[in-house]
């Protein structure tokens, strides 16, 4: 357990940012789990408009520090590139 002052503040300011930032990956998760779920269903309108509404989210997420931005990136990239082979 903390001993000290700041310590136990650092705790209290870790606790209340573990939240935040589980909502934010938790809220990252869904939106590319709605692309992930069109490009199953193989429909390609809907999967380009899901991704249109992940995009920013897994971007938000990387500025805000929840993911690497290079982490954000690859996975654009690679949900991109499955958007793209479904018109193939």
């Amino acid at each position: 357990m903390a001993n000290t002052k700041s310590a136990k503040k650092a705790v209290r300011k870790i606790a209340r940012r573990t939240n935040v930032n589980g909502a934010r990956r938790s809220r990252m998760r869904t939106y590319v789990r709605k692309v992930e779920e069109a490009i199953d269903a193989g429909d390609k309108k809907a999967a380009e408009e899901a991704f249109k509404l992940a995009q920013p989210e897994v971007m938000r997420a990387a500025q805000k520090h929840v993911l690497h931005k290079n982490t954000a990136s690859r996975r654009l990239s690679r949900l991109s590139a499955r958007v793209k082979a479904l018109g193939a």
